[in-house]
């Protein structure tokens, strides 16, 4: 049964490895998938190649379907499967400021470290720009602690937030994502130039 970390059928360096290996991994499928590319990344502001979106929303339903059924079928005990804690007041401004960035920088912060591996200057210097803020952040901690900690909501998951049945979250998720997928199919021949 699953999450094999917390059952101990393997260590604290195998870990290690092994998340290695997985972040490797996803780097290169990042980078086959054009996104150490800083223009395709941007270019989904101006709703001309809506690739970022489709990708992300498809891991998304990808992972939830697969901790769903992976728990439902009794191959994973989902209550060992660490959970961020959720900050609505912090995460809220922090996905802000991410979302500008990325607006401004054309990268994400994974996006980036696969553009400095590839040796992208812009990319150099976008991930140099996030570590300075992270400097910053963590110099200024003491002072913005309240505003961290602000607006606390402990493990929380949308069937607990809403008060719904799993399934029907998952359901609602997937069709949410069909939409968007439809939309983003829309925007980008309405938006399209031609050559692009």
């Amino acid at each position: 049964m699953a999450p094999f970390y917390k059952f101990g059928l393997f260590g604290d360096q195998t870990s290690l490895v092994i998340a290695l290996l997985i972040g490797i991994s996803f780097g290169f499928w990042l980078e086959r998938g054009g996104f150490g590319y800083s223009r395709k990344l941007a270019m989904q502001f101006y709703f001309q190649d809506l690739t970022v979106l489709k990708v992300m929303f498809s891991a998304i339903i990808t992972a939830m379907l697969g901790l769903m059924y992976l728990t439902l079928f009794g191959f994973l005990d989902i209550s060992r499967v660490y959970i961020n804690p959720t900050y609505m007041g912090a995460q809220v401004v922090g996905g802000l400021v991410l979302g500008v960035g990325f607006a401004i920088g054309g990268y994400c912060p994974g996006t980036s470290v696969v553009g400095v591996a590839t040796g992208k200057i812009d990319a150099i210097v976008y991930l140099a720009g996030a570590m300075f803020g992270m400097l910053v952040f963590g110099e200024l901690f003491p002072l913005l602690k309240n505003f961290y900690n602000s607006g606390f909501m402990g493990n929380a998951t949308l069937p607990e937030f809403f008060n719904l049945p799993t399934g029907l979250i998952g359901f609602l998720v997937v069709v949410m994502a069909v939409g968007m997928f439809l939309g983003g199919e829309w925007l980008e021949r309405k938006f399209r130039k031609d050559g692009v």
